[in-house]
């Protein structure tokens, strides 16, 4: 995936790889977590998104936040930069096509990006 968007600061330290790191918020976000430098192999974490994850995540899980963050702006971003369609997208955090056109319409940090140079103003 090229040109993705800039990784919020909440979720930097969960950023190992995009793709597991998307795998792993999807499934964990919003709950809390207990991450271990030496996970089990069979744990839910483990089975989920590997053992290079949680090690990592493990090593500095004192300054993590207490429950995982919920991202779902960020990686509906990080899914539209290879092109996937919309519907596709809000598949994979089960949210709707609106919510994700939403997403997709402002930056990161809520606001509107600027106004498209060819569209006429109404007033």
């Amino acid at each position: 995936m090229t040109d993705l968007p800039r990784t919020p600061a909440q979720i930097e330290a969960y950023v190992l790889n995009v793709e597991g790191t998307i795998d792993f918020l999807l499934e964990f976000g919003g709950a809390e977590l207990t991450l271990s430098c030496n996970p089990r192999a069979d744990s839910r974490v483990a089975k989920a998104v590997g053992l290079d994850l949680p090690r990592a995540l493990g090593a500095h899980a004192g300054h993590l936040p207490r429950p995982v963050p919920l991202t779902k702006p960020w990686i509906a971003q990080v899914l539209r930069a290879p092109s996937l369609p919309v519907a596709e997208i809000a598949r994979r955090p089960h949210v709707s096509d609106v919510a994700v056109r939403g997403y997709l319409r402002r930056n990161l940090y809520g606001k509107r990006r600027a106004p498209d140079p060819r569209q006429y103003s109404l007033l």
